[in-house]
């Protein structure tokens, strides 16, 4: 081969490596975002198990203080219909003493009515 020819064989080659090069610029910046962005999902994915465990402690915590409330709503609920109860015997011994001396008592309000035919 000649001289001329060589150089025409490596300017040739040099043209199909520099366009090369720009191929392989372009391919190695999509791969560096397809990279970046699998590397964001991974993260994702990875922080998404605590932050579902924090949702769940957020969850058992509010569970716990709706159970105490409920609890000790239970309770004042319990003491109101003991007090209610024991209100209803009392004033059940007052109307029968007022009865035994010839005094009748006033009727009672209409939700006592209620109460005593229906128990609720």
């Amino acid at each position: 081969m000649s001289v001329g020819e060589w150089a025409a064989l490596i300017g040739a080659a040099g043209s199909v490596l520099g366009g090369g090069g720009l191929f392989v610029g372009r391919a190695t910046v999509k791969a560096a975002r397809a990279t970046a962005a699998a590397n964001e999902a991974a993260a994702r994915l990875a922080a998404e198990p605590a932050m579902r465990a924090e949702d769940l402690k957020v969850l058992q915590a509010t569970m716990a203080r709706v159970d105490e409330e409920n609890g000790s709503l239970r309770g004042r609920l319990h003491r109101l219909e003991v007090l209610v109860r024991a209100f209803s015997s009392y004033v059940g011994q007052l109307t029968g003493q007022m009865r035994s001396h010839g005094v009748e008592p006033p009727a009672p309000p209409d939700a006592v009515d209620e109460y005593n035919r229906t128990g609720v």
